[in-house]
């Protein structure tokens, strides 16, 4: 560790990405307790959808996990992605039926992503793809700025909401691929299902999700 590191961590000690305890090594981002105590989701959390074929995700979306994720995604902690990566990306290989070609996410609107000051799904998709010592592409772009899906109820009311928001940003690219998409949190499928049913539709043979938490 250089000295410069040595100040900074004794100026801005290391925190754990879910509890935010001090950390006394940084190595991993997160402490002991948390590594023992956070909610794994069971069966690679798998989910069926209506259009991709399958969801598989590495925690459930409650207690320390909601609070880290929701710090990731509003308040400014852009860097949790890394940390984020090491475990979807164990999930993604734990997963025998993980098949894929290309890496990719579910992207902010333009609106969105500047008042946000990044995308953190594609931060999310590019930490992982490192992990499996590959590349995230962009496949989708979302021209269209809705309401959040957060603020609304039921799976109905947000496949209206999204319906049409997301294009493909290259066909040529998509055709014929084994799409692995990913996002920082499922609950009802519906943002899935609609990104799913643009890339089948620009011709992906498959798609399949994987995402950190999915909604208990």
């Amino acid at each position: 560790m250089s000295f410069i590191s040595t100040i900074l961590d004794l100026l801005f000690p290391p925190k754990c990405v879910f509890c935010s305890k001090v950390l006394i090594k940084a190595d991993d981002g997160w402490c002991d307790h948390c590594t023992e105590a956070l909610p794994y989701a069971y069966n690679h959390g798998m989910q069926a959808g209506e259009v991709f074929d399958f969801c598989i995700s590495a925690m459930y979306y409650t207690g320390v996990v909601r609070r880290s994720i929701l710090r990731y995604k509003f308040s400014g902690a852009s860097q949790y992605a890394d940390m984020y990566s090491k475990f979807l990306a164990d999930t993604i290989r734990g997963c025998p039926d993980a098949h894929y070609d290309i890496i990719s996410w579910v992207p902010l609107s333009d609106k969105r992503e500047r008042k946000r000051g990044y995308d953190q799904a594609m931060l999310l998709a590019m930490a992982t793809a490192l992990e499996l010592d590959d590349i995230a592409v962009e496949t989708l772009q979302k021209p269209h700025d809705v309401r959040a899906q957060s603020e609304l109820g039921d799976k109905a009311e947000r496949s209206e909401n999204i319906s049409g928001a997301y294009i493909a940003s290259d066909p040529e690219i998509i055709a014929g691929k084994r799409i692995l998409l990913i996002d920082d949190v499922v609950t009802t499928c519906s943002t899935l299902d609609e990104c799913a049913q643009v890339l089948r539709e620009a011709g992906a043979s498959s798609v399949i999700c994987a995402t950190l938490a999915r909604a208990e």
